[in-house]
């Protein structure tokens, strides 16, 4: 008997949105469409989960997907190349920047009427 499996498997390219999940990741792809009577260009994202091995994925890299059979529910998809990573800003230094920002909100109203004081 022979099997009548897919002759081909799917390859799709996307945007990690989320790698909360241990070995998972949600890669959102984007198609492009012309409406059939209208012809204007509609775009439609749909959303996979995807196996990820090594954990190597992080929210913003470019990530190549291909299908694979049912690895659970809903993942059937498997990490097979990261594109492009995605620049990764230290948490650190976000809040050492946000504490700056403060500093100068608070110190620049006096600033402003230090100089108001000046030029009379």
């Amino acid at each position: 008997m022979e099997s009548k499996a897919k002759k081909y498997k799917r390859v799709l390219e996307g945007i990690v949105v989320s790698d909360k999940m241990d070995k998972t990741i949600v890669v959102k792809v984007e198609s492009k469409q012309k409406h059939p009577l209208y012809g204007k260009t509609i775009s439609k994202n749909k959303r996979y989960k995807a196996h990820d091995e090594k954990n190597e994925c992080h929210e913003g890299d470019l990530v190549r997907v291909i299908e694979c059979r049912p690895l659970s529910k809903d993942k059937k998809f498997r990490l097979t190349k990261i594109i492009k990573k995605a620049e990764r800003i230290e948490k650190d230094s976000i809040d050492s920047d946000v504490e700056n920002v403060l500093k100068r909100e608070k110190h620049a109203p006096e600033a402003a009427v230090s100089s108001q004081v000046e030029g009379e």
